[in-house]
């Protein structure tokens, strides 16, 4: 009751029950901006304005001049391992096969390797950045329009270029394009002859049949002809010594066959 009375003094209203002061928002922001730049005097604007710097022109468009030469680009070490093994595998291996890198499934490449690691041919995988530059300073820069787009290498130490080509057969969305065997650039119906030719072994046989009966040829002409003269020399030998005997028993000398000069 004294609290209503003393509002009530003060002319406010009095307190009802429940009743909520009034919320009042303050603003504690920055105080505006009274200070402003003054103003420069016209005359001053005009002093100015006359002695300011006007840098002369290039007697040569800055557009015609060649672009400054560029620092040379460090390789990283990445780069260089790369380039080591690139080395390596067209120094060690005969055979180094060039196939489109096709997109297959995890699976399907997993099975690849394996096929191919059976007969001792494995699959390289080299950016083509780092490829094409040892290309074309080596002297298989002929395989270089096979390394467009996404490829990789089938190398083998010795040329197994007819399991390869078994394999592959197998694979009809893996094609082969092209390569090399023993510095000998073959395209991809190369490889599909080369794979007809017969086996090593093979051929050494035959190359060993060959020379044997080549050497008993050659045996039998040179028994031959000391075979025949060794005959016709006893031959001769023999009329010799019956026309002796005949001499002997009759007295007289046998007719010569040579005739006097004339």
């Amino acid at each position: 009751m004294a609290a209503a009375v003393a509002g009530i003094l003060r002319g406010g209203v009095p307190p009802r029950a429940a009743w909520l002061p009034t919320l009042q928002t303050v603003r504690h922001g920055s105080k505006a901006v009274t200070r402003h730049p003054r103003v420069m005097h016209f005359e001053r604007q005009k002093l100015m304005a006359l002695t300011e710097y006007i840098p002369p022109k290039p007697a040569i468009n800055p557009r015609c001049l060649p672009p400054p030469p560029k620092p040379p680009k460090e390789e990283s070490g990445l780069i260089h391992l790369l380039r080591r093994d690139i080395v390596a595998v067209f120094r060690d291996n005969r055979m180094i096969a060039v196939c489109q890198n096709v997109a297959m499934s995890a699976e399907d490449k997993l099975l690849l390797r394996h096929r191919l690691r059976k007969h001792n041919i494995l699959i390289k995988i080299f950016p083509n950045e780092v490829l094409k530059p040892f290309l074309g300073d080596s002297k298989y820069q002929n395989l270089l329009p096979l390394f467009i787009g996404h490829n990789m290498l089938l190398v083998s130490e010795e040329p197994k270029v007819k399991e390869m080509v078994r394999i592959l057969k197998s694979v009809p969305f893996l094609p082969l394009l092209g390569g090399c065997v023993d510095d000998t650039i073959l395209s991809r119906q190369g490889f599909v002859e080369y794979a007809k030719l017969p086996s090593l072994d093979l051929l050494q046989g035959e190359l060993v049949g060959g020379l044997t009966g080549l050497m008993a040829q050659t045996h039998y002409l040179l028994q031959h002809q000391p075979a025949q003269l060794t005959s016709l020399l006893d031959q001769y030998i023999k009329q010799q010594q019956e026309g002796e005997s005949t001499t002997s028993a009759s007295g007289t000398p046998p007719p010569s066959d040579l005739t006097p000069d004339s």
